[in-house]
C-alpha cells in the first residue's frame, strides 16, 4: 500500500481577503478558508464587528455557523433570545435559526466565524467591497499588541 502526503494549507493574516458585504454595513468579514482554497463545502472567516456594529439579522436553510470570540464583548441573539458573549464565548446557530451578533464593546469585537456546509456565505462575503485589515485587526489575529500611535 502506497502512502500519500496530504500537503496543508497555510495561510497568514497579511493573505486574509476582507470585504464588507454591503457599503452600510458595520462589518467586516475576512475570509481565511473557504471552498475554493479548502477544496471542501465550508467558510472560515474572522468577523470584525466596529464599535456599535452588528450584523444584518439572518438565517441559513442548511448551514450551521459557528462563532468563537476572539476579543471583545457583544450580544448574540438567536430566535429572540439575547445572550452577552465576550472572549473565549462560543455559540452555534442551528440551521433556520434567525440571528444576529452586536457589539455592544467600547472596542472593535472580534470572532472566528465558521459556516458548514458553505451555502454560498464565501460567494456572498466576495461580491462585497474589498477592503483592507488595518493595524489593530492584524495584531489581534496575530495575538500581539496593538502598536501605540504617537501624535
Amino acid at each position: 500500500m502506497e502512502e500519500s502526503c496530504v500537503i496543508p494549507v497555510i495561510k497568514s493574516p497579511t493573505e486574509y481577503q476582507a470585504y464588507r458585504i454591503s457599503p452600510q454595513d458595520t462589518n467586516r468579514l475576512a475570509i481565511v478558508f473557504d471552498p475554493t482554497i479548502a477544496n471542501f463545502s465550508l467558510t472560515l472567516c474572522v468577523e470584525i464587528f466596529d464599535v456599535g456594529g452588528k450584523t444584518p439579522p439572518n438565517r441559513h436553510q442548511l448551514a450551521v455557523e459557528m462563532f468563537f470570540v476572539l476579543k471583545g464583548e457583544g450580544i448574540a441573539i438567536c430566535d429572540g433570545k439575547e445572550v452577552a458573549i465576550q472572549s473565549g464565548d462560543s455559540l452555534l446557530v442551528p440551521p433556520t435559526g434567525i440571528h444576529q451578533v452586536r457589539n455592544t464593546g467600547s472596542e472593535r469585537l472580534y470572532a472566528l466565524c465558521i459556516m458548514i456546509p458553505n451555502e454560498d456565505f464565501a460567494e456572498l462575503i466576495r461580491s462585497g467591497t474589498p477592503v483592507e485589515l488595518d493595524q489593530e485587526d492584524l495584531a489581534v489575529l496575530r495575538r500581539s499588541p496593538v502598536p501605540q500611535l504617537s501624535y
